[in-house]
């Protein structure tokens, strides 16, 4: 099966699921910020995109991309453990990107912890670049990197 073809815009009845992941494979040791309703209120906001990949009935990978005029702002992103390293997250990102240029978008930014190695390593692999490192950037406890890809140059 195609894998492109497994993304589709989420709903509201997957904002649970989201919310969960987000918990155990983002927002690990830290507070728990994005719950349920948060993730609905993104589904719900028509400058967000919220993509999941679902494969029998289960959401694998998701992304929540926020719109601000000529840029956007991949909030939140995540791939189920299980299904890492198998071009689910290439895949996802790949549909966020699309969406983003679509809507004319010129940049995306994105952050990750600063000790994820594998976050940095993915956005790197597909053209972000660390362009900042933010002290204190994760609820004043760890450290951020900001990274960002150009989709096109002002003209």
């Amino acid at each position: 099966m195609n894998i492109d073809s497994m993304i589709c815009v989420a709903k509201v009845g997957d904002a649970d699921q989201i919310a969960v992941m987000s918990r155990d494979l983002i927002e690990h040791g830290m507070s728990w910020n994005w719950r349920a309703e948060a993730v609905e209120k993104s589904i719900q906001d028509p400058n967000t995109n919220v993509a999941v990949l679902r494969e029998e009935g289960r959401i694998r990978g998701f992304g929540i991309m926020r719109y601000l005029d000529d840029e956007a702002h991949l909030v939140l992103f995540a791939v189920a453990i299980a299904n890492q390293r198998q071009g689910v997250g290439s895949a996802l990102l790949r549909w966020l990107e699309s969406a983003a240029s679509i809507a004319g978008v010129q940049r995306i930014r994105v952050e990750a912890r600063r000790e994820n190695a594998a976050a940095r390593c993915f956005y790197n692999e597909h053209g972000y670049h660390e362009v900042k490192l933010e002290p204190g950037m994760y609820r004043k406890k760890l450290d951020g990197i900001r990274l960002e890809k150009w989709l096109r140059t002002t003209s």
